[in-house]
């Protein structure tokens, strides 16, 4: 019987891309998985557009609310638009301040005497833990029906410096006391807690006493001035209600010297208010217009440049400057000088505005605020409240439509990694045992060349 070829196996290696050590195979098992995973990557490429599309609707977002605070500003009936600023000929006698909305005008202050505190210091000991001469003292506080007269007892454990002083404390009399220490030794001094001649106090000694231990050191009083002629006297060197809408800060007294207060316009409260809302207007037209600006290199333009919403907003913003007041001599930001370039953004001439502002203040706050319902500022916030409500505006609505996407796209990731899961066990087990199987070819194809009597050195058929 002539014998039959022998079996080559070396071409069943190469097909198996294995050595003779075996398959990889988990080398193998994980080239299959990664083409599988081609949707999945897909899929993953779709949420990191979402991640972008959410980061900017976010950032919009943020840019709508800083708009709506600065608005807010604008809108504000006690705010930037109507604070007023005064001016003193003489600052070191008295300053001003006024609320917002203050008439205009000028005012003359002559102010004769400031007003005081009352303040009593004892005799000296040589310290805080010397005792004081046994006594009795009388504190009045007032006079006539308002008058007050507390007695209180030196000894009987109410003996030193520091017992007096929170003896004294301790009766909430409207006074404070407290040690004074020098060279001396240790005083106790006792000080109105407000100036004004109704809080002025007295010390005397009662009883058997014979020494007033006390002195004297100054006496509550009124402060006295005239504004514009009127003589008024008031218990705190700051003094308001007199001129109204003014609050005046007394620094000293000058009976010959008359002090012109002068009461205007603040124009830079204002100038920052307006220039804080083109800021924030510009930041957000800019951020809007980004999305559709088309990079030609990468041929891509914003993550948002197919979205509709942001489209609209971009015209709601852009309509906005184009507001204009029924009457007034200030009805555009025209007027204002503040103008629109050819991105959307707006300008500002702070000469212009400061004009406006200085000549008919009125009617710069009436073209911004108008009433609750008109206005610059009602308009535009009308115009971008649509796209910022948090529960019904339509970015919210975008960002929630995108995260709903996002997580049906996360839930075909999660259910498909399970699906692979299985499938990698499955196809670990197969290649597994082919690898058996191919690890012991060599060995059956010595047995088959021994049945089929063929040498080892001769040629394969």
């Amino acid at each position: 019987m002539s014998s039959l070829p022998s079996v080559n196996l070396n071409n069943l290696y190469a097909a198996f891309g294995s050595s003779a050590s075996g398959i990889d195979v988990t080398s193998a098992v994980n080239q299959i998985l990664d083409a599988d995973r081609a949707c999945e990557r897909q899929w993953q490429s779709q949420q990191q557009l979402i991640a972008q599309q959410t980061s900017a609707l976010n950032q919009l977002q943020g840019g709508i609310s800083t708009l709506e605070n600065s608005l807010d500003t604008l809108q504000d009936p006690t705010g930037a638009l109507l604070a007023s600023s005064i001016t003193s000929t003489q600052p070191g006698i008295v300053t001003a301040v006024a609320d917002a909305g203050t008439a205009a005008g000028s005012h003359v202050v002559v102010v004769q005497s400031l007003a005081s505190t009352a303040s009593w210091y004892s005799d000296a000991v040589s310290d805080t833990t010397t005792p004081f001469t046994p006594g009795t003292f009388d504190l009045t506080i007032g006079s006539g029906s308002s008058q007050t007269t507390t007695s209180i007892t030196i000894g009987n454990g109410i003996d030193t410096p520091a017992d007096l002083v929170n003896q004294i404390n301790g009766l909430n009399l409207g006074v404070t006391a407290s040690i004074i220490t020098d060279a001396n030794g240790a005083r106790v001094a006792i000080v109105s807690n407000s100036s004004g001649s109704a809080t002025d106090f007295s010390i005397q000694p009662t009883g058997t006493t014979t020494d007033n231990l006390f002195t004297r050191a100054s006496t509550g009083a009124n402060a006295s001035l005239t504004v514009d002629g009127v003589l008024i006297s008031s218990s705190s060197n700051t003094v308001g209600g007199v001129i109204n809408g003014v609050t005046l800060s007394l620094n000293s007294q000058a009976p010959s010297n008359e002090v012109v207060l002068t009461i205007g316009t603040d124009a830079n409260s204002a100038v920052q208010a307006v220039n804080s809302f083109v800021s924030a207007y510009n930041a957000l037209v800019a951020n809007v217009n980004s999305q559709f600006a088309y990079d030609s290199t990468n041929q891509t333009s914003g993550p948002l440049g197919g979205d509709s919403t942001v489209r609209m907003l971009q015209s709601a913003l852009l309509a906005a400057p184009s507001y204009s007041a029924s009457s007034g001599s200030v009805s555009t930001l025209g007027s204002l000088g503040i103008t629109m370039n050819d991105d959307g953004t707006l300008s500002v001439n702070t000469a212009s505005l400061i004009a406006a502002l200085q000549n008919d203040p009125s009617s710069v706050h009436a073209f911004f605020q108008g009433s609750s319902t008109n206005g610059f500022v009602a308009s535009v916030q009308n115009a971008v409240s649509g796209f910022s409500d948090p529960a019904q505006g339509a970015l919210t609505v975008d960002l929630q439509s995108l995260s709903a996407e996002n997580s049906d796209l996360q839930n075909q990731i999660n259910d498909y990694e399970d699906y692979l899961t299985t499938v990698q066990a499955n196809l670990t087990n197969q290649y597994n045992q082919a690898n058996i199987l191919l690890l012991q070819l060599p060995s059956l194809q010595k047995q088959i060349d021994a049945m089929l009597g063929n040498n080892s050195n001769g040629s394969n058929s």
